[in-house]
């Protein structure tokens, strides 16, 4: 666990379960990244089909519901592609509002962390 001077500091159970935690929490921090990144995709498909959609002069167009594709109207598709862009927006909301909470209980880790171990532990990603 040293990196540093070689001073020796004794790490408690307490510290133990704060280095432990923020394991936890850098774990989930790179599953919501992942989780966002997702969703992102996922709006730009969106957006991308609605403006297909709105090219297209059929009156009926193609729409996969689950593995299939069946013929849906024009307006129901376009009705359906709105509801899922806000659905996923207020999903993508959620995440960062989430993922600004785990970095913020990370950054009180690693205040406490550093203010006892200094240069002795590394916190930090390369």
């Amino acid at each position: 666990m040293q990196q540093g001077e070689g001073n020796e500091t004794e790490v408690t159970w307490e510290d133990q379960q704060n280095i432990n935690t923020f394991g936890r929490l850098n774990n989930k921090f790179h599953e919501l990244e992942d989780d966002i990144k997702l969703k992102k995709e996922m709006l730009e498909n969106l957006e991308d089909a609605s403006n297909e959609l709105i090219l297209t002069d059929e009156d009926v167009v193609r729409y996969q519901l689950g593995e299939v594709f069946c013929h849906m109207p024009k307006d129901e598709v376009e009705e359906r592609l709105e509801a899922l862009k806000e659905e996923n927006q207020k999903e993508l909301e959620h995440l960062e509002e989430e993922k600004d909470a785990i970095l913020a209980q990370m950054a009180n880790l690693k205040t406490i962390l550093y203010g006892k171990f200094k240069d002795s532990i590394n916190l930090e990603e390369d």
